[in-house]
């Protein structure tokens, strides 16, 4: 038998709803097919953080810019800098070396592979964050912004706009 939750990876949960409500209604959600090891070598590299993405990091933990960020967030093959599940944005910090050959081919394969999932992905260079943090932050708020204003509001359980039984 298939139950709601057998085809994860292809119908994301609804703008607007967690993916807890969004199970409670029967719309499958994705964790990204998260694994032990994906998350294993997430949590490494969470310990083996850069002094760029501390940096970077300091400034979108607690929902500084209107949003829940993670930090090396697993997510299918690849491991995310930083993660807003709710808004389903994604910022990437790139050093000098992704500006070789290999390293763009495989940031680009990221980003379609991501923007097929309905991610927004916005990258920087590891020098915005040492030279322009605030424009970089101002850009990352612009888009948490939008984001915010495209999500749907979550279903209600009940009508509060009709009136109380017995009239009035």
């Amino acid at each position: 038998m298939v139950g709601p939750r057998d085809n994860l990876a292809s119908s994301p949960p609804e703008w607007g709803r967690s993916a807890r409500e969004a199970s409670r209604v029967g719309v499958a959600t994705t964790k990204f097919n998260r694994t032990a090891v994906k998350t294993s070598g997430a949590r490494k590299l969470r310990l083996a953080s850069t002094n760029v993405e501390m940096r970077l990091w300091q400034k979108l933990r607690n929902k500084q810019l209107g949003a829940d960020f993670r930090r090396q967030h697993p997510a299918g093959n690849f491991i995310l800098d930083f993660y807003s599940p709710s808004l389903r944005l994604a910022v990437e910090l790139d050093g000098g070396q992704h500006a070789q050959g290999k390293h763009m081919t495989a940031d680009h394969e990221r980003d379609q592979w991501l923007r097929e999932r309905g991610v927004t992905v916005l990258r920087f260079w590891n020098s915005d964050v040492s030279e322009n943090l605030a424009g970089l932050l101002e850009r990352t708020a612009e888009n948490v912004t939008v984001l915010k204003s495209r999500k749907l509001t979550p279903t209600r359980r009940w009508r509060a706009d009709l009136p109380l039984s017995g009239g009035g």
